[in-house]
C-alpha cells in the first residue's frame, strides 16, 4: 500500500518504537539512511542498522532479527519482489519499504496491512487496476451450488442444461481473464528502471517535519547525484529533481549572498554549481581527470593514438600549458582557473562535446575543503566496493557511511583516492577491451567477457563497479565502431566472481540510444534463459539485470539468451 502521509502513517507510527533498518550497499541508499538516523537522533528513536547487499543477507538477518522487532525499514531493497513471499513473516509484522527499484510489485501495492510503500505518488508508476490482476475466488464459487429438489424432471433437465451453459460461459471468461492478466503482468514487469532517490524522499520528509538541516540537504543532492552518475534516470528526470534540491539550496544558503549577514568562512554552506563534467577534476589534475572521465575519454578515442593526438590538440586549443595541466589542480595558476570552465566548454564545442558542463551542486567546509557531489559519490561508492581484504563487506559500509559525514573528511580523501585507482583502472580495460576486439556481436546483443588473470580484474567483481564499466564500455564502443547496427545494440558483460566457486557475475546494460527512457530489459530476460536451460543462476543483487552464474553453464546460458532476444 502506498503510504499518502508520511508523517502520520509512518514517522509517528515508528517514533514510539524501536525499528529495525535493512540498507541496501548503494551511494543513495546510504544518504537515505544518514538522513533517517539524523531525524531518529532528534527524536531519541531506538533503531537497530543491518547493511544488506544481496536478497540472501537480507532473507537470514531477518530470521536472525524477526523475533525482536515488529516494524522493519527496508532502503533501496525489497519493492520490486514479492516481500512476504521471499521473507515469510508473522502476521503482525509491518515493512515500510523506501525504494528507487520500479516496477513496484503489485502484491506489495495492494497489500494493505503489513506493506506500506514510502515511494512519491508522482513517479509514472502505472500499476495495473486490481480488477485486473485479483479475481475474487466467492465468485466462481457461488453458482456452483444447484438446489432443485422437487422440481418436475423436465424442469431439472432444462435447469441442468443452462447450469452447463453458464459454466462453461463462466469457465471461458476466467481463461480469457487469465490470459489477459498475464499480458498486464507481462507488460508491467518487462522493464526495470529507477523512481525518485530515497535520499530526496526522505528529506522531503525531514522538510515535512521541519527538521531539515543543510547536512541532511547535503544528503538528498549526493543521493540524487549517486543515481545520474550510475546512469539510472533520465537527463530530464535529473534535470526537474535538481531544480527541487535548488529551491531548498536557496532557502538553507541565502545568508551567504547578504553582505551583512554573511557567514563565518568556517561554516558548512551549499551552492548551486554549472560546472564541468570532469571526474574528481579539483582533487586531481586537469589532465589526469580528462584522461579518466567516460564522457571525454569516448569522445577523444583516448584508446587510440588519434584520440592522443585529439586531446593534445585540445589542449592546445584552450592554450593551456602542458606543466600546468599535468600538476594537481589546485597547484595550478590562479588567472588560468579563474575562467578554466568557459575555456574549456568553448574548445569542447569546437570538438563536438556540447555537454561538457552540467547543473549540480557543491559543498564547501570551511576555507579549505570544497568537494563536487560527484566528488563525494566516487569516493563513497569507492570506499563500499573496496577489494581491500582489511575487512568484511560490513566494515566497508560503515567506513562509506562514516565518510559523508563532515567529521570524517580524512576518510573522504582515502576514497578520493580509491576513487581514482578505480576510475584509471576502468579506462585501461576499456583501451584493453576495445583494443583486443574483445566486445563481440552476438545478434541481438554485444558481448564482453573480463578473462581471470586480468589487469585489476578483482575491482570489477562487485556489482556497481562491472555496472559502470559495463555502461562506459558500451558508451566508448558506440563512439568508436563504423558498425550502424552495432550502435543500437544492448551490452552483457560477464566478470569472475569467485574462482574457489567457479560463478561469474553477468550485467545487463540497455542499448546507448534508449537512454531517453533507461529501462532494463535484461532482468526478465536472464530468469527466462535460465529457466529454459537450467542454468545455476543466482539472483542475489537488488537490481534485477546482474545475475551470479556458474562458469560451465555460461555457454548455454548465452545460446538460450540469444534465441530469446533474436
Amino acid at each position: 500500500m502506498f503510504v499518502s502521509d508520511f508523517r502520520k502513517e509512518f514517522y509517528e507510527v515508528v517514533q514510539s518504537q524501536r525499528v529495525l533498518l535493512f540498507v541496501a550497499s548503494d551511494v543513495d541508499a546510504l544518504c537515505a539512511c544518514k538522513i533517517l538516523q539524523a531525524l531518529f537522533q532528534c527524536d531519541h528513536v531506538q533503531y537497530t542498522l543491518v547493511p544488506v547487499s544481496g536478497w540472501q543477507e537480507l532473507e537470514t538477518s531477518f530470521l536472525e532479527h524477526k523475533e525482536q522487532f515488529r516494524y522493519f525499514i527496508l532502503i533501496n531493497c525489497g519493492a520490486n519482489v514479492d516481500l512476504l513471499d521471499i521473507l515469510q513473516p508473522d502476521e503482525d509484522t509491518i515493512f515500510f519499504v523506501c525504494d528507487t527499484h520500479r516496477p513496484v510489485n503489485v502484491i506489495n501495492v495492494y497489500n494493505n496491512t503489513q506493506i506500506k510503500l514510502l515511494i512519491k505518488q508522482d513517479d509514472d508508476l502505472e500499476v495495473p487496476a486490481y480488477e485486473d490482476i485479483f479475481r475474487d475466488e466467492e465468485e466462481d464459487e457461488e453458482h456452483s451450488g444447484n438446489d432443485s429438489d422437487g422440481s418436475e424432471p423436465s424442469e431439472k433437465r432444462t435447469r441442468l442444461e443452462e447450469e452447463i451453459v453458464e459454466e462453461t460461459m463462466r469457465r471461458r471468461q476466467r481463461r480469457e481473464w487469465e490470459a489477459r492478466r498475464r499480458d498486464i503482468l507481462f507488460d508491467y514487469e518487462q522493464y526495470e528502471y529507477h523512481g525518485t532517490s530515497s535520499a530526496m524522499v526522505m528529506f522531503e520528509l525531514a522538510w515535512m517535519l521541519s527538521k531539515d538541516l543543510n547536512d541532511m540537504l547535503w544528503w538528498a543532492i549526493v543521493g540524487l547525484t549517486d543515481q545520474w552518475v550510475q546512469d539510472k534516470i533520465t537527463q530530464m528526470k535529473y534535470v526537474t529533481d535538481v531544480g527541487v534540491l535548488q529551491r531548498h539550496v536557496s532557502r538553507h544558503n541565502h545568508r551567504n549572498e547578504d553582505e551583512e549577514n554573511t557567514l563565518s568562512v568556517d561554516c558548512t554552506r551549499i551552492s548551486f554549481e554549472y560546472d564541468l563534467r570532469l571526474a574528481l577534476y579539483q582533487h586531481w589534475s586537469l589532465h589526469d581527470s580528462l584522461c579518466n572521465t567516460s564522457y571525454t575519454a569516448a569522445r577523444f578515442k583516448l584508446w587510440s593514438v588519434h584520440g592522443q593526438k585529439r586531446l593534445q590538440e585540445f589542449l592546445a586549443d584552450m592554450g593551456l600549458p602542458l606543466k600546468q595541466v599535468k600538476q594537481k589542480f589546485q597547484a595550478m595558476d590562479i588567472s588560468l582557473k579563474e575562467n578554466l570552465r568557459e575555456m574549456i566548454e568553448e574548445s569542447a564545442n569546437k570538438f563536438g562535446m556540447k555537454d561538457m558542463r552540467v547543473q549540480t551542486f557543491s559543498i564547501h567546509f570551511g576555507f579549505k575543503h570544497k568537494f563536487l557531489a560527484s566528488d563525494v559519490v566516487f569516493a563513497t561508492m569507492s570506499l563500499m566496493e573496496s577489494p581491500e581484504r582489511d575487512g568484511s563487506g560490513t566494515d566497508h559500509f560503515i567506513q562509506a557511511l562514516d565518510s559523508l559525514s563532515r567529521s570524517n573528511l580524512d576518510k573522504l580523501y582515502h576514497g578520493l583516492e580509491l576513487a581514482k585507482k578505480q576510475l584509471r583502472a576502468t579506462q585501461q580495460t576499456i583501451a584493453s577491451c576495445l583494443c583486443t576486439n574483445l566486445v563481440i556481436s552476438q545478434g541481438p546483443f554485444l558481448y564482453c567477457s573480463l578473462m581471470e588473470g586480468t589487469p585489476d580484474v578483482v575491482l570489477f567483481s562487485r556489482p556497481a563497479s562491472l555496472s559502470l564499466l559495463s555502461k562506459h564500455l558500451l558508451k566508448s564502443f558506440v563512439c568508436s565502431t563504423k558498425n550502424r547496427r552495432c550502435k543500437l545494440l544492448p551490452l552483457v558483460m560477464a566478470a569472475p566472481l569467485s574462482v574457489e566457486h567457479g560463478t561469474v557475475t553477468v550485467v545487463g546494460i540497455p542499448p546507448e540510444t534508449d537512454s531517453s527512457d533507461r529501462k532494463n530489459f535484461f532482468g526478465r530476460a536472464f530468469e527466462k534463459a535460465a529457466e529454459s536451460t537450467s542454468s545455476r543462476m543466482l539472483h542475489n543483487h537488488f537490481d534485477l539485470s546482474v545475475i551470479e552464474l556458474k562458469t560451465e553453464d555460461r555457454s548455454k546460458f548465452l545460446d538460450a539468451l540469444i534465441s530469446l532476444l533474436s
